[in-house]
């Protein structure tokens, strides 16, 4: 029974990884539903770690446009622009690393339940229906034109994603950057493939791989613990991650 629970989460995982809204945010609500007999330090590690599978699918995907690497020896057997793509998504990176460091722990005992999950998520919903209401001319159409400003404006943005409920791409779009109606390639996504997620936002939409799995554990106030009580708990979460692998890709 745990382990079709485990696989239900990694469908839920899954599916919303590749939407603009959270998936973390759904797997504190499915816990109310289907809830797994661990401790909490367990069920933390848990709700980061099933995002591998999502998180790689992405890097399958879009391997051959963020490697920065060639076989051309007329440029160092280097690519200049995916470098330069790499710098700004570390400069997007700052504003989260900064806030998430500093308002950790108030954020973890003050508004991660599903009370604001649920607000986040309706409230994120009428955000969308005003915004698709707009129509401006982008600013910014390819990712050569995105500035380093812009990168960290997108940063900025994406900050708000620390409120659990609270998808980083469904907040970029919120915030409408860089200044145009649509996000950069924005395509339906919960965050970037090829370019700056949400707001380094995917031509699909994947999820941010850079550092995002080690900065959800950090932000979430994770503890990679392990899990001994009645064993099982570390197959559980291999099935959960094998499943939102496969409905990633």
């Amino acid at each position: 029974m745990e382990y079709l629970k485990v696989i239900l989460y990694g469908v839920i995982e899954g599916i919303t990884e590749w939407l603009p809204i959270s998936s973390t945010g759904h797997l504190i609500l499915a816990e109310k539903l289907l809830a797994l007999p661990y401790p909490e330090e367990f069920l933390s590690m848990f709700r980061v770690v099933i995002q591998l599978g999502a998180i790689l699918a992405v890097v399958v995907l879009y391997f051959p446009r963020l490697w920065p690497f060639t076989t051309d020896p007329r440029h160092k057997y280097q690519r200049p622009a995916v470098w330069q793509l790499w710098f700004k998504i570390f400069a997007a990176t700052l504003p989260a690393l900064v806030l998430g460091l500093l308002l950790d722990d108030w954020l973890d005992a003050h508004l991660y339940n599903y009370i604001t999950v649920a607000a986040m998520l309706i409230l994120y919903g009428v955000f969308f229906i005003l915004i698709e209401n707009r129509r401006r001319r982008p600013t910014v159409r390819r990712l050569d034109q995105l500035t380093y400003k812009h990168a960290l404006i997108i940063g900025c943005w994406q900050v708000l994603a620390m409120i659990p409920g609270t998808s980083r791409s469904g907040a970029t779009i919120v915030g409408e950057v860089p200044g145009g109606g649509r996000p950069l390639f924005r395509r339906g996504s919960d965050g970037p493939g090829p370019g700056l997620r949400g707001g380094l936002c995917g031509e699909r939409g994947g999820h941010s791989f850079s550092g995002d799995l080690c900065a959800k554990a950090q932000f979430q106030g994770v503890r990679l613990v392990p899990h001994r009580p009645g064993g099982g708990g570390a197959g559980g979460g291999l099935v959960g991650v094998l499943r939102s692998r496969c409905e990633g890709v």
